[in-house]
């Protein structure tokens, strides 16, 4: 390896290693965000006083999941007000095409170094060829947003691992998006209840999985039973704060590093009492060491 290349692996393996953090011998990570999906509810009531909350737990990273009829500028504010960054946002498909540069303008405004679409739709879903049109669009909304330094990114859901005409759509993604225009936020859970290994992918795909979602499942539903669930929902009732369900949650970020991990937010789509939830979560993941 020629000195130069040496010397830039190394650098960013260090800003990595930094990112999530060293404590002795064991690592931990030092940032831990939250998508805000879990507290949407109190978002809508009350958007400046539920951040107010979530810093108040100790968070200081936020992903949003929609900004309520608030203005990128006010977005801004509001968060340097209390001390908190938001490394990325959701968007919806349809804001892909002639919306674009407008929200590619208003994500550099709020901050964001990242865009993340979780979900391209049903119609197209349904399509011989939707999901390689999506890669398609995919990659020009990357180009684009990477010319103001802004990195486009996929969130994935269960479905994208349940094959189709034989092949996964999550595969059909990796394989025909650019890897430098389009990375992936792998939710943790959605993947893992349908039997598929984190792991493997990250080995497969090296450095493509900046984001990660972290939410926890009480049991994992058998091969059959995943088959035949149609909806979201079916899911919630087993699902379960951070660190109070089965996912090894150490397993999985001892291989941060080959994943290419910089940050990862805990999510829980249907909490019963949503602040104890993500308090619970920031907890755990507080003290996980791996």
């Amino acid at each position: 390896m020629e000195r130069r290349s040496f010397i830039g692996t190394m650098t960013a393996a260090a800003l990595l290693t930094r990112r999530l953090g060293w404590a002795a011998d064991n690592r931990k990570i030092e940032n831990i965000g939250v998508q805000l999906y879990t507290v949407r509810e109190a978002m809508q009531q009350d958007f400046e006083g539920t951040l107010v909350k979530v810093a108040a737990i100790g968070y200081r990273e936020v992903e949003f999941a929609g900004y309520f009829e608030h203005s990128p500028r006010e977005v801004r504010a509001v968060l340097d007000r209390h001390g908190l960054v938001a490394p990325s946002g959701h968007v919806e498909y349809d804001s892909l095409g002639e919306k674009w540069p407008q929200l590619i303008e208003a994500s550099k405004i709020i901050g964001h170094r990242y865009i993340v679409n979780p979900d391209i739709g049903d119609d197209l879903r349904q399509q011989p060829d939707g999901w390689k049109r999506a890669a398609e669009t995919f990659n020009r909304a990357g180009e684009a947003s990477k010319k103001v330094g802004i990195q486009f990114a996929y969130h994935n859901h269960w479905f994208d691992f349940t094959p189709v005409n034989g092949k996964r759509p999550y595969d059909i993604l990796l394989e025909e998006c650019d890897p430098t225009l389009v990375k992936m936020e792998l939710d943790l859970c959605w993947i893992t209840v349908t039997g598929q290994d984190p792991l493997v992918y990250f080995h497969r795909y090296p450095g493509r999985f900046p984001l990660v979602h972290v939410k926890d499942m009480r049991k994992i539903p058998s091969p059959a039973v995943t088959a035949a669930i149609t909806s979201e929902d079916q899911f919630f009732p087993d699902m379960a704060d951070v660190g109070s369900g089965v996912i090894d949650w150490k397993r999985i970020f001892g291989k941060s590093e080959e994943a290419g991990i910089k940050y990862c937010f805990v999510e829980h789509d249907a909490p019963k009492s949503a602040f104890e939830s993500i308090r619970t979560s920031y907890q755990y993941m507080q003290g996980l060491r791996f």
